[in-house]
Formats: structure tokens, sequence, C-alpha cells
């Protein structure tokens, strides 16, 4: 199960940055950085979403809803570790040792000379 979620993760990053990088930017013209007359969409209506904005959309969604499942199912204890040559600290090896304190002794008092 987490190799296949694994897989489609995977599948969806890769899908993901490809889609993102095909995608045109809006206003990244040239003329519109020199207040050529196509810059005024950029704040305007942009009409209905293109086809690879809702595929951006729904690899996105996919993409997050794996890395929780993944999240979920490979931290649950005795499930295996992406990484099994290392281990883990147990609580003994990461608890400092408690040192006993000796007693505090009183300050000695300065001792006046009588006259």
């Amino acid at each position: 199960m987490n190799f296949i979620l694994l897989a489609i993760h995977i599948l969806a990053c890769i899908s993901l940055i490809g889609i993102v990088l095909i995608q045109g930017g809006k206003g990244a013209e040239v003329g519109a950085a020199f207040g050529a007359g196509g810059s005024g969409t950029v704040f305007g209506a942009t009409g209905g979403q293109s086809f690879l904005s809702k595929m951006t959309t729904g690899t996105a969604v996919i993409f997050m809803l794996t890395s929780l499942a993944l999240a979920i199912f490979w931290g649950q204890p005795g499930s295996s570790s992406v990484m099994p040559d290392q281990v883990a600290p147990t609580s003994a090896q990461t608890a400092m040792p408690v040192q006993e304190a000796a007693p505090a002794t009183p300050a000695a008092a300065p001792v006046e000379e009588a006259k």
C-alpha cells in the first residue's frame, strides 16, 4: 500500500512540475514590463479557467493528499522506515544523567575583632 502511494506521489510530483513549466505567465511579456496595453488584463477579469489551470489544481490536490497519507502511514509505530539503516535513539540514550548536588555550605561570616 505504501509503495503504491509513493508511486502515485512521485508521478503527481513530476506531473505538477511539468504542468507548471508548460504554462505561460500572465502579463509576463516584455511589453507588459514597459506599460504596454496588454498588461491591463493582469488585474482584470480572467474569464474561465484554462485546461492547464484545472490540471494544475487537480494534480496539486493529489500531491497534497498523497503527502498526507504517506506521512500518516509511515509515521505509525511498527511500520518500515524510509531509512532502515538509521537507528532512532532510545529514551535511555537521550536522557541526561542525574548528578547529585553536594550539600550547600553556608558562607563563613567575617569575624570581628574585639577591642
